[in-house]
């Protein structure tokens, strides 16, 4: 028990971020009509989730205030210049986590920060790919 069984996604166009997380992720998003707000419901290989719209304003970003999810892909670089290509914005560049991954953060096209890396057990801190 305790275990991250489900996530979501806040957006003011959800609409939007269903494609850009569809196009970088492959996931299948469909749209749960029987919400009473826009609700896109999001299957992965893993954990289930969905996007919905934002229930309130965003408050001016000082940094990041939420419970960032990182995403494991098969290529880092292949995948950052998806996102980028598909509008989201480069937040912490590729860095290395020693022996484990490479890692970087993202802002989706509506500014929610996620993470992506590559599992990689020869990373090293002293240099980026």
């Amino acid at each position: 028990m305790n275990e991250i069984a489900y996530f979501e996604i806040q957006s003011n166009n959800p609409e939007r971020e269903a494609a850009f997380y569809h196009e970088v992720f492959g996931w299948e998003i469909v749209k749960d009509d029987a919400m009473p707000i826009p609700y896109y419901r999001i299957t992965t290989g893993s954990i289930q989730g969905a996007i919905l719209s934002r229930p309130a304003a965003v408050t001016p970003m000082s940094g990041t205030n939420a419970f960032t999810c990182s995403v494991q892909v098969e290529g880092f670089d292949a995948t950052a210049a998806k996102i980028i290509a598909l509008g989201g914005q480069e937040a912490l560049p590729k860095f290395a986590v020693p022996g484990r991954c490479w890692q970087g953060y993202f802002l989706d096209p509506d500014g929610t920060v996620f993470g992506i890396f590559e599992a990689d057990e020869n990373a090293s801190g002293d240099t980026v790919l």
